[in-house]
Formats: C-alpha cells, sequence, structure tokens
C-alpha cells in the first residue's frame, strides 16, 4: 500500500486546500445576504407596490442564479477545477436556460393572438 491509498483522516486532500474557513464563511455570508434581499423583495417591496411582480420575478431569477453560482463555484469546488471541465458544464447549463428564455417568450405569443 503506498502513501496516497493510506488516508489517516490527518492529511487533508489537495483538492480541498484552496477552501478554507474563512472563504466558507465568506460565501455563506454572501448567501445569507441574498437570501435576505430576496425574502425583502418578496415580503415588503412587492406587497407594498414598490416593485412590481414584472420587476421582481427578473429580481428573483438573478439572484437566485447568483446563489446557485456561489453553491457550485465554492461548495461543489467547480471553482477549482480546470476550465475546460468548467466549460462543459457551463455551456450546456446556457443553452438550457436559453430554451426556456425561448420557450416562455414564445408562449406570450399564444396569448396574444387571442
Amino acid at each position: 500500500m503506498n502513501s496516497s491509498e493510506n488516508n489517516t483522516g490527518n492529511s487533508v486532500p489537495v483538492q480541498h486546500e484552496t477552501m478554507s474557513k474563512k472563504k466558507i464563511w465568506n460565501v455563506f455570508w454572501i448567501l445569507t445576504i441574498i437570501t435576505a434581499v430576496e425574502f425583502i423583495i418578496a415580503l415588503v417591496l412587492v406587497p407594498k407596490g414598490i416593485f412590481s411582480v414584472g420587476i421582481a420575478n427578473p429580481l428573483y431569477i438573478i439572484l437566485t442564479l447568483m446563489k446557485a453560482f456561489y453553491i457550485v463555484a465554492f461548495f461543489m469546488h467547480l471553482k477549482f477545477e480546470k476550465l475546460t471541465l468548467i466549460y462543459s458544464i457551463a455551456i450546456p447549463i446556457l443553452f438550457i436556460v436559453a430554451l426556456i428564455v425561448a420557450m416562455l417568450y414564445e408562449g406570450n405569443y399564444w396569448f396574444d393572438i387571442r
């Protein structure tokens, strides 16, 4: 058995060296702030009429995508991977998002022709 197979728990795997407790807490606070902003929009700004639903919904989508980026980048360690792996995951997701946007846009066509 070589030294790479003998993991006693005292050593930290190499791919996790770039994440420190400070970075984890920073990402935690960023996610908390984004979530708080979403709650403020949903529970205060929209009911009082400061934001319309047409403005709030795109903001929710943008804030949710920001949270998804932080979760995938830091907690799933994608930020520390090679660029080709990141592209192989990100580009299909962008195509899926573009397809969803196109379908939503085309879905409104049926309401417009009535």
